[in-house]
């Protein structure tokens, strides 16, 4: 089995970083972004300016990005600051293999450690690894929302999650 790390993503991640996203994009409903978003887009959570904003990778043990995981703004009001919401991403090839069990539970401390109060989840529905994910680094769900998303010709329910953040002084 390969090893798998954790660190912050740079510039040079972001192609693979595009190209899991497009994957996912184009071929599954966990997203409901029905066209990948450009290199910019990237550069954007690369370069966020809230101290709540993260974007970490998992790698190999290449340093070649297999996943990434990033935290961003939940609502653009002043009061929802502390509050971020959170996704992750992973390459096929390694889905399954705990690289998710690493990667999230470091983004969380990440989070954790700038101020962050409450991580904030969407799971597009069905999706049982993302959920069992979730529950597995301490998300709780706590609602439902039917038919809110439409993508490939169907309708798709999301499931919130959050998980509040022990945030250190």
């Amino acid at each position: 089995m390969s090893s798998f790390a954790t660190r912050s993503a740079e510039e040079r991640d972001l192609a693979v970083i595009s190209s899991i996203y497009t994957q996912a994009v184009e071929h599954s409903t966990s997203t409901f972004d029905l066209e990948p978003p450009d290199l910019d887009y990237w550069r954007a959570r690369l370069d966020g300016q809230h101290p709540g904003d993260h974007l970490l990778v998992a790698v190999d043990s290449d340093d070649v990005a297999v996943g990434y995981a990033y935290s961003w703004s939940y609502r653009p009001r002043p009061a929802y600051q502390l509050t971020r919401e959170t996704s992750i991403y992973l390459d096929r090839k390694v889905r399954g293999l705990g690289v998710g069990k690493l990667l999230y539970p470091a983004l969380l401390e990440t989070m954790a450690v700038s101020g962050v109060h409450t991580a904030i989840a969407l799971v597009a529905l069905p999706n049982p690894a993302s959920e069992r994910l979730h529950l597995a680094t301490g998300f709780e769900k706590v609602g439902q929302m039917r038919e809110v998303g439409y993508k490939f010709d169907q309708w798709i329910d999301v499931a919130w999650y959050q998980k509040l953040l022990v945030t250190l002084p």
